[in-house]
């Protein structure tokens, strides 16, 4: 024990000289089995983390002095501290976090944390977040190359100097716009990986569970929809449960031969008076993948020849406008309430009449972050010249992860609106908690609750997805889906104490185990 905490306490001073050199000494100590991994990994992280709160620290006690000096007053601007300061209040965790993944952003960032008062407990949390994500991976890493990490590290250094210098001198405009995105995906969390933005979120469901005795309670949610609409769920059978009027008119085509399911399709459009283009999605989804406009018989075709699975057809209703309304009623209340609206904004990009398709969304701001997306989407046409001034629309799935653009549209919500869903909702048998996504084409009759064409609806695990509004602060949107979820495992207690049944454990990792390892949509989303 005593050499391990001697160990560990070395590795920790050390990173107060250098935390890379530092932390690659562990990992080599690590392989050579001179040092065991946790008192590596401990050491380094506690060493780092120290180092961070000093940082702030140094900030806290001494940078207000510094900015009261003369020499200082005359060279910085007042206002502009002040808007930095709001910034970074409403931005803390992603700042912080960020900034452990770009070298240089620390030192400023975390002394002007210091210097504008952000509380103690604040700085620490998402300090504490951001190396406990960032050094048990680079000190492992540096254990798993092992001695051939020590050999080229010269190597690597040199080389990663060289690459610093040719990309600033040297790299063309397109290089720089693309590492510009990689680097600015990581300041925005709504494009941070689901294992990183759900970590606390599914610390509260944890907890939740343990107060409502278990993860299966939200099942009950809704006990009109298989397993409360946690995973797998069909949309087709959600869908032919809402009144027909509010929805888009919609057909299910199961699982067979390609030619024959092709005929189903074209027999379904003519039968029904349908005309292209329609819109194919999964039954079953996932995030939005394998959503496809088909503007052709052969589209059709050669969309249902790649997925086996059943799909569902519907006409496609041209909007322009789409609305996520989240939804919940308590058991036993006479009405329900919405809880959120998302509004939601399709990308698109606009031909000056010189640049092809790939240069305008690289050019883009917002486009480049999801720059693979819309190139994979678009392969055929990528090299396509667009005039000048004409349109071209990236995405018509309305998800995040396709390419939209949320935004909290509460502005939308008026009584007769959530009147209206309220009765579309109650209609439903068993439903009391989701998402119903909408197409509309007037503002102000979809206010009026005149306007809905749903064309889907998610049970439990639905996401308020007006969290991935731009403009909304990390600390908001974990505040919308602590809420969301406390008011799913309400709901589902409280269902359950009615007699609602709830999934058995076994089953619902089955689910979640066939949902994680079914293959991914044909195409993605148009």
């Amino acid at each position: 024990m005593t050499g391990l905490l001697a160990s560990a306490s070395a590795l920790a001073l050390g990173t107060l000289v250098s935390e890379d050199l530092a932390c690659i000494a562990a990992g080599l100590l690590i392989a050579r089995g001179d040092v065991g991994v946790a008192a590596g990994v401990a050491g380094c992280t506690a060493g780092i983390l120290a180092g961070d709160v000093g940082l702030w620290a140094v900030g806290r006690f001494c940078g207000r002095a510094a900015l009261g000096s003369r020499w200082l007053a005359g060279r910085i601007d007042g206002p502009r501290v002040r808007r930095f300061g709001e910034w970074l209040e409403r931005n803390a965790g992603t700042a912080i976090v960020a900034s452990r993944f770009l070298p240089g952003s620390r030192l400023p960032l975390y002394l002007s944390a210091g210097m504008l008062r952000m509380s103690a407990a604040r700085f620490v949390w998402w300090a504490s977040v951001a190396t406990l994500l960032w050094t048990p991976a680079f000190v492992l890493l540096a254990a798993a190359l092992g001695r051939a990490f020590a050999v080229r590290l010269p190597v690597l250094f040199g080389s990663g100097a060289l690459v610093v210098l040719s990309v600033r001198s040297l790299a063309n405009a397109s290089t720089r716009q693309k590492i510009a995105a990689r680097l600015t995906r990581w300041t925005r969390w709504e494009f941070w990986p689901m294992w990183l933005f759900y970590a606390p979120v599914a610390v509260h469901i944890a907890r939740l569970a343990w107060r409502y005795g278990g993860i299966a309670t939200v099942t009950a949610a809704n006990p009109g929809i298989p397993d409360g609409g946690t995973v797998g769920e069909s949309k087709a059978a959600i869908l032919g449960s809402l009144p027909p009027d509010a929805v888009v008119p919609f057909a299910l085509i199961g699982p067979g031969p390609a030619a024959a399911r092709a005929g189903d399709l074209r027999r379904i459009v003519s039968e029904r008076g349908w005309s292209l283009p329609i819109v194919l999605k999964p039954d079953v989804g996932q995030r939005g993948a394998g959503v496809r406009l088909v503007k052709s018989d052969e589209e059709a075709a050669e969309y249902l020849a790649h997925q086996d699975r059943p799909v569902i057809a519907q006409p496609y209703h041209r909007g322009p406008f789409e609305a996520g309304v989240f939804y919940f009623r308590i058991p036993c209340s006479a009405h329900g309430r919405v809880l959120s609206i998302t509004d939601k904004h399709f990308p698109f990009i606009t031909g000056d009449g010189e640049s092809t398709i790939e240069k305008l969304i690289w050019r883009h701001p917002r486009c480049r972050l999801q720059a693979g997306t819309f190139l994979a989407r678009h392969r055929d046409v990528v090299g396509r010249v667009l005039p000048r001034g004409e349109r071209f629309q990236l995405a018509i799935a309305g998800n995040h992860a396709q390419g939209t653009v949320f935004r909290d549209g509460r502005h939308l919500l008026t009584p007769a609106l959530e009147r209206r869903i309220d009765e579309i909702a109650r209609a439903c048998p068993g439903f009391f908690v989701g998402r119903f996504d909408i197409r509309y084409t007037d503002i102000e009759a979809f206010k009026a609750g005149a306007d809905i064409g749903i064309v889907e609806l998610n049970g439990a695990t639905a996401e308020s997805t007006n969290i991935y509004d731009p403009d909304s602060s990390l600390v908001d949107a974990y505040r919308q889906l602590f809420a969301q979820w406390s008011l799913v495992f309400e709901i589902g207690a409280a269902n359950r104490a009615g007699g609602a049944p709830v999934s058995s454990k076994r089953r619902l990792l089955g689910l979640v185990r066939a949902h994680l390892s079914a293959p991914v949509a044909y195409a993605l989303s148009d």
